[in-house]
């Protein structure tokens, strides 16, 4: 029984000191530079309706104005959403839509409306903490009609 106690207060230990120590390896805060020239506003219509969707549920992880919170300078949360936001801005990021081609701005646009409706997006896990970036059903019809609409008028 004590060897078990002494083993237990051992690995809690070094527990405690790894996750001290990881604390020093922290995410990258910043945000790329952003040119107006490039972004969504700049390739398509965006009205207000559509804009307030996309700045309370896609911003974050879509463009790049991702706002982190506190708990983003928690080590391995950090590592954790910092990825979540790679791999979403390399999916899609509304900052440099205007760089993709006809196509891609379709595929994105079609891909942004199902991704929606099946509920896969915004991540699950991303709801969790953020409650308001839930999209009613209103919003996610707003937000496919708009897409639609906008990929109609781009030229492949």
């Amino acid at each position: 029984m004590k060897y078990l106690i002494t083993t237990a207060k051992i690995i809690l230990v070094v527990l405690v000191v790894a996750l001290i120590i990881v604390q020093f390896f922290g995410i990258d805060k910043s945000n790329a530079a952003i040119v107006q020239a490039d972004t969504l506003e700049a390739a398509v219509t965006v009205p207000d309706n559509v804009e307030a969707i996309l700045t309370r549920s896609c911003n974050n992880c879509h463009t790049n104005k991702t706002v982190y919170p506190w708990y983003a300078s928690i080590q391995p949360v950090g590592w954790f959403l910092q990825n979540h936001i790679n791999d979403g801005r390399k999916d899609l990021n509304f900052s440099q839509f205007n760089t993709y081609t006809g196509k891609k701005k379709v595929k994105r646009l079609e891909g942004a409306c199902e991704l929606v409706q099946k509920k896969e997006m915004p991540l699950p896990s991303y709801l969790w903490i953020h409650r308001d970036a839930v999209m009613s059903d209103a919003d996610i019809q707003t937000l496919c009609d708009w897409a639609n609409t906008e990929k109609a008028k781009i030229s492949e």
